[in-house]
């Protein structure tokens, strides 16, 4: 019986654990494993009653939601390294979620010396303190990256790292529908969280109305991820809507049809994340989109290193997407590049050929049985030593 401990803190967490146990469950025929740690209903599914569901607290947006809730996570961060160490897990691995994960490998290193620490998913620190590499050396034995430039720059710094490829990947492949483009469809993604969508939509919205203008037949769906979410949404398209005087039926809301939207639309426009990467899987030509309250923004300026901001353009390593960011972030400029990835062929597929260069960098799916397998090696490599 060998035992794995996992953190995780968010939803997509949940989501990368869930396949990750799922496929270690799969490929250890010789052993039997037991989950337990943290996550949420996913992997509690799978887990059991070893495995605490804490993701709708620990799910957190912004420095001033942790500082309100720094007495809980200090809280949980205690309790953690107590479960850690009374489990004894033959290891630990950790799933995103920086802020919290990479002090509790600090700090369990310093308990348990030789405790195992693995971690999936590699937190961006490459985009903001490159310099911290080394020190995370010093905590971590092993490192999963979803991207490959990635594993190349944490085993320069000394840091064993593996590319196992982006997990999305399977997601994405298992959500391919047979159909056609929309010549009058834009899709409109504003992004999963609600601080988001606030900042984002009514730009979106202000932008639909002007690209109205210019042709009448357009429609628009907007992807909200829950149906909370679409609620809030509906709210901020009747108050857009009563000032813009437009039809109620030219911008409807979605929900759960992220990938749907993505293949059935002609043009999108797509809040800087994840989502962008699936847009670009899915070969939607798209413009990206990021606002956020102006403080957080300096701030991130001031520690930010890379020069674009979508993941695309970060793979590719050039503006594949074009960017509005912060005050660029106006309908009438917005709507300018948009029209030409609707009107002009060319740049619709110069675009979409940069796309197959940058999903082809992602590697196929099964990154969680690739995962999974080099953390059953690696606990196989360990369990020899002893």
């Amino acid at each position: 019986m060998k035992t794995i401990y996992f953190v995780a803190g968010e939803a997509s967490a949940d989501n990368h654990g869930a396949a990750l146990m799922r496929s270690l469950r799969e490929l250890s025929t010789n052993c039997r494993i037991q989950f337990a740690g943290r996550g949420g209903a996913q992997m509690r599914e799978i887990a059991g009653g070893q495995l605490k569901n804490w993701i709708g607290d620990a799910a957190v947006l912004g420095l001033w939601e942790v500082i309100r809730k720094y007495s809980y996570f200090r809280e949980q961060f205690r309790q953690t390294l107590d479960e850690i160490q009374k489990s004894k897990p033959d290891t630990v691995v950790l799933i995103d979620y920086p802020g919290f994960n990479l002090r509790l490998a600090r700090a369990l290193r310093k308990r348990s010396p030789r405790q195992k620490i693995i971690y999936y998913i590699s937190p961006q620190v490459w985009a903001w303190n490159r310099g911290r590499i080394k020190k995370m050396a010093r905590h971590l034995d092993l490192m999963l990256c979803i991207f490959p430039f990635e594993a190349d720059l944490y085993n320069e710094s000394g840091l064993h790292a593996v590319f196992v490829g982006h997990p999305m990947i399977e997601r994405l492949e298992a959500e391919r529908i047979d159909t056609e483009r929309d010549p009058n469809l834009v899709g409109l993604f504003p992004g999963s969280r609600l601080r988001e969508v606030r900042k984002i939509l009514p730009v979106l919205i202000d932008t639909a109305n002007l690209l109205k203008r210019h042709k009448p037949t357009l429609r628009f769906e907007v992807a909200a991820a829950s149906a909370e979410l679409a609620a809030e949404m509906d709210k901020m398209l009747k108050q857009r809507r009563s000032i813009s005087g437009q039809d109620r039926q030219m911008i409807q809301i979605k929900i759960g049809e992220t990938a749907a939207i993505m293949q059935r639309a002609f043009v999108g426009i797509v809040a800087s994340g994840s989502a962008t990467l699936e847009a670009a899987y899915f070969r939607l030509p798209f413009v990206l989109i990021y606002k956020v309250a102006w403080p957080t923004y300096l701030a991130a300026r001031l520690v930010v290193t890379i020069k674009y901001l979508g993941m695309p353009n970060v793979l590719a390593n050039k503006e594949v997407v074009p960017e509005f960011i912060q005050h660029e972030a106006k309908p009438s400029l917005i709507v300018k590049t948009v029209r030409q990835l609707m009107e002009k062929t060319e740049a619709r597929a110069q675009m979409v050929a940069g796309f197959d260069e940058i999903v082809s960098q992602l590697a196929k799916g099964d990154a969680s049985k690739r995962a999974a397998q080099v953390i059953i090696d690696e606990i196989g490599r360990s369990t020899s030593k002893e």
